[in-house]
């Protein structure tokens, strides 16, 4: 196959929309629901992990970031937001939430799942 963006497209090679998912986390006493956006691992997550193996940003933070966006792809988290770094007056991601989120980009990207041979 020539390396073309046509043959490209047409094996897949790009993440394509955001993926829609609900998650729920408690806050609290109270259990919270949200709709979330999940861009699947692609060019953002892969630039995140390389500035996270060069020490510039934690690791678990920018793929959150990298990952979660708007309904158009936009990223609605720095890693700086996820950390609390952005603003200290306001502290980092709840746990809880952080972990719901994880668990939506794994779902999105079927990390850990292995195919039958």
């Amino acid at each position: 196959m020539k390396l073309t963006l046509d043959n490209l497209k047409a094996a897949g090679a790009f993440t394509g929309r955001p993926v829609e998912k609900e998650i729920t986390w408690k806050q609290g006493d109270d259990e919270l629901t949200a709709t979330v956006f999940i861009r699947p691992l692609g060019y953002h997550s892969a630039t995140s992990d390389v500035l996270a193996s060069a020490g510039k940003i934690d690791g678990i933070a920018g793929r959150i970031a990298a990952s979660v966006c708007d309904e158009g792809g936009h990223p609605i988290f720095t890693p700086a937001d996820i950390t609390g770094e952005a603003d200290p007056e306001r502290g980092a991601l709840d746990g809880a939430l952080t972990v719901a989120l994880l668990v939506a980009i794994q779902e999105v990207n079927n990390l850990g799942k292995t195919t039958r041979s």
